[in-house]
């Protein structure tokens, strides 16, 4: 049997995951993920039927975010613990319950906990990511993550555009309808391409995989830059496409939310280009294709900057971003694994934690700083993240080589 950098043996079942099986993976990642966002052009429609004030409504987002952030800490890690087949299938099964509650939901109060329990499911794509990683090979670890990598993206950006076109034909409800049914489907998709044999898992308790969390990334350079570099990343894309629709549908350009939502789908173009990242990752090549991702990200400021003035230098400016920001969290996820296969889980949960706080923060400034600069300012908070994580990366090269990436 072969051998791996890491030491690991791989059975011949465990070599070349056929390419549909990857596709499965890649598919069951995007519409997971796209649960979370589908519900951001539906709270108007939301808070009519319930009867709920605009600031109460945004308690949807709010929870679903909230349980995204604790099923990484407490979910996730468990794919180190625990047969990572049947977690799949398990949150699979339960997120189609969670997706029809709220598409049945009679009182907010039942949105509401239906949305944060989408929320916590939801994390299902971080165990997949976890899952396929380890049964990869480390010549073709970094394609595989691409791969899936690139379903998430797509989830992400067609999310808001899917769930406008299906609530003007069926209203917000029939979002979380078809998402429930699609959901089911790809469940009994995943019985029969997931993997059935064991790969090694930690033999310690879950408490102790827990803790290990934060000891993982404390205790080793590389991780905790990795982390750093997420958050930063998802920092300036947060900061870009949540004021994006505050400029867009105003005067003088009054796009309708269907409009703005087709922003979205341009950016898959260079999140697609952005898969290559991984197969750079596997030749070794993963420090300096972040390094030029993160000038890329810093570069594409400068025509993001030029709305209102021009709306075709933006376009290239979110193909850029895109480009730049997926590269790197391919990147991140790839080299990570690679250092400590064996927790792939936790440190995946882990990393994600970071980007989470990263895409919270730019969320939040970006709205803010809007109201008081307008977009120019939002274009420079955007470029000051980006500018960050270069410098991080600069100032890191030399002592992340000693931890092997």
């Amino acid at each position: 049997m072969p051998h791996g950098r890491d030491g690991r043996t791989f059975p011949k079942s465990e070599r070349h995951l056929p390419k549909t099986t990857i596709l499965v993976f890649a598919a069951a990642a995007g519409l997971s993920v796209a649960n979370i966002y589908y519900a951001q052009p539906l709270l108007d429609a939301m808070a009519r039927e319930f009867g709920l004030s605009p600031a109460a409504i945004g308690l949807v987002v709010t929870l679903t975010q909230i349980g995204y952030g604790l099923g990484l800490i407490f979910i996730v890690p468990l794919g180190d613990i625990i047969n990572r087949r049947r977690l799949i299938l398990g949150q699979g099964l339960l997120s189609v319950l969670a997706l029809v509650a709220v598409a049945t939901a009679k009182t907010g109060a039942i949105l509401f906990a239906g949305m944060a329990a989408v929320g916590l499911l939801a994390v299902v794509v971080q165990v997949l990511v976890a899952f396929a990683a380890a049964l990869a090979t480390p010549t073709e670890r970094g394609r595989m993550v691409g791969t899936i990598t690139s379903g998430i993206v797509i989830g992400i950006l067609a999310a808001r555009f899917a769930a406008g076109i299906l609530a003007d034909l069926g209203g917000w409800r029939a979002v979380y309808l078809v998402s429930a049914i699609l959901s089911l489907a790809l469940v009994g998709l995943l019985v029969r391409v997931l993997p059935r044999h064991r790969i090694s898992t930690s033999t310690g308790s879950y408490v102790a995989a827990l803790r290990s969390v934060p000891m993982l990334f404390f205790s080793e350079p590389a991780l905790l830059v990795r982390g750093v570099l997420a958050l930063l990343i998802f920092a300036s894309f947060s900061t870009f496409w949540t004021a994006l629709v505050l400029p867009l549908s105003a005067p003088p350009f009054s796009y309708s939310h269907t409009c703005i939502g087709l922003f979205g789908l341009v950016g898959l173009v260079g999140a697609m280009v952005a898969t290559g990242a991984g197969r750079l990752a596997d030749r070794g090549h993963g420090q300096w294709t972040t390094g030029a991702s993160l000038v890329l990200l810093l570069a594409s400021w400068a025509p993001i900057a030029l709305l209102p003035l021009s709306v075709p230098a933006l376009i290239f400016g979110v193909v850029l971003l895109d480009l730049a920001v997926q590269a790197v969290h391919v990147t991140n996820q790839s080299l990570i694994v690679a250092l400590h296969p064996e927790a792939s889980s936790r440190l995946i949960g882990g990393y994600m934690v970071f980007y989470s706080v990263g895409s919270a923060v730019g969320a939040v400034a970006a709205t803010s700083i809007y109201v008081q600069a307008g977009w120019p300012g939002v274009s420079v908070l955007g470029g000051m993240f980006s500018a960050a994580a270069l410098l991080v990366w600069v100032f890191t090269l030399r002592s992340v080589r000693t931890c092997r990436i």
